[in-house]
């Protein structure tokens, strides 16, 4: 879409915002808020160089949630004429008269609203054909399937390309909207030894510009390397190892301290994490800063689901719980402050120990490099950890063979203290940016 055209459906798009907050004023509501989100995209996925699937997709809605008397009624639709906005209104006004009233419900404060709107780079539209995005798709399989025999098979490719505009709007006078992009391609295939074992992995690559991605090649490329480097796969003898986690899953561990800090988690006591703000839950040279407002950040943001600024913030300090993830509702129930995280964490970017992935094998001298997990053993309410695995074992910090159907186990308070080290060589394709992560021994479950 061209700039123009964006600007035109911002316009359009904030008018029926506008709209809905004024006939919620007229109908005597005490505080009103109302989001808009359009997406429309394109997904062309291919298996073995064939074209399986073409997706368009083109959907947005109108939500609406208005408070009276301290009850909260909500209500949605996706026609945006006048009529069907005021029916919406008139429908969450109705439902507020049901509800019971909850003392911690309502706007975020005022004061809280951002009023500057840098402009953060998120939007980079561009047409793509169906046919270009097929072609990227076979090209990321061919590469994978020519490069060796052992390759057998592939269990698809994808790629992908969507544009979306959000609009926000409340009673405080916030009224606002911004566009964003976002570009994929992945590439997933099996292998098989002359044993007969079989095994799979992918590759992906992600961005807010379509002349950003990888080369189609090269993810294919590194899907086969993948692949063929866990052919062969075994179990290792039950014991007590370090791990070194890759970067992906790296981000699952650290998706967990998301969980943990989290305003829902903490109200409800459902956290390993209750009371733990200002104490030390990392070694002292770890840290995790923030950053919302990095320029084409995957989570970049000036403000949250609630119109609320973000901003830089450490969220690990020198080892040390700096902060909660509150909403406003969160921050009422806790009585403490709303830290702008409706709707989720913005560029978490932890600090590194200086060594690459690699030079992080050879000083962990023998352990596992885990490169998937598997299950659900989290246990949030006390941290217990157990997920099965597959990997690498290193000895001597050579990587000697693939592993397989093992058990990794421990506490994520103990895990989060024993980190050793994290890898400068960050994954940057999602919302936590992080390297190889470098942890004490862990409990391993294998022969």
């Amino acid at each position: 879409m061209s700039d123009t055209r964006i600007e035109t459906q911002l316009d359009a798009l904030k008018e029926a915002v506008a709209m809905a907050l004024e006939y919620a004023n007229q109908l005597g509501c005490q505080a009103a808020e109302v989001a808009i989100s359009k997406q429309q995209g394109l997904s062309v996925s291919t298996r073995l160089q064939e074209v399986e699937t073409v997706e368009f997709n083109k959907d947005g809605a109108l939500g609406i949630s208005l408070y009276r008397d301290g009850c909260k009624g909500s209500s949605s639709t996706s026609d945006l004429s006048a009529d069907a906005i005021r029916e919406a209104v008139k429908a969450a006004d109705n439902i507020a008269k049901f509800t019971s009233a909850d003392p911690f419900a309502g706007l975020a404060q005022a004061n809280l609203m951002a009023s500057e709107f840098p402009d953060l780079d998120l939007y980079h539209p561009h047409d793509v054909s169906p046919e270009v995005l097929a072609e990227m798709a076979c090209a990321a399989e061919e590469a994978a399937l020519n490069i060796d025999s052992r390759i057998k098979n592939s269990d698809g490719a994808s790629a992908n390309a969507h544009t979306g505009i959000k609009v926000y709007g409340n009673s405080h006078g916030f009224l606002h909207g911004y566009a964003s992009s976002r570009y994929s391609l992945s590439c997933v295939v099996i292998g098989e030894d002359a044993q007969g074992d079989m095994q799979r992995d992918y590759d992906y690559t992600v961005s807010r510009r379509y002349d950003q991605l990888l080369d189609p090649a090269s993810i294919g490329v590194q899907a086969a390397n993948k692949t063929l480097g866990r052919l062969g796969a075994r179990k290792i003898a039950t014991g007590q190892l370090p791990v070194l986690l890759a970067p992906e899953i790296a981000t699952g561990l650290m998706g967990h301290l998301v969980g943990a800090i989290s305003g829902g988690s903490l109200y409800r006591k459902s956290s390993f994490l209750l009371d733990a703000l200002d104490s030390q839950i990392f070694p002292e040279w770890f840290s995790i800063q923030e950053q919302p407002h990095l320029l084409a950040g995957l989570s970049s943001a000036p403000y949250d689901s609630e119109g609320v600024a973000t901003q830089d913030r450490a969220i690990i300090q020198d080892g040390v719980l700096a902060t909660y993830l509150l909403t406003s509702y969160s921050a009422r129930k806790l009585a403490m402050k709303n830290t702008g995280h409706a709707g989720g964490i913005y560029n978490w970017t932890l600090a590194d120990t200086g060594q690459t992935f690699d030079e992080l094998i050879a000083r962990m001298g023998t352990g596992l490099i885990v490169t998937e997990v598997m299950g659900q053993g989290v246990n949030m309410v006390n941290g217990d950890y157990s997920r099965g695995a597959a990997g690498f074992y290193v000895e001597n910090g050579v990587i000697q063979y693939p592993v397989e159907e093992i058990t990794i186990a421990g506490n994520l308070k103990d895990m989060f203290k024993n980190i050793q080290a994290v890898s400068c060589d960050r994954d940057l394709r999602s919302s936590i940016r992080t390297g190889g992560i470098l942890l004490g021994n862990m409990k391993i479950a294998g022969n």
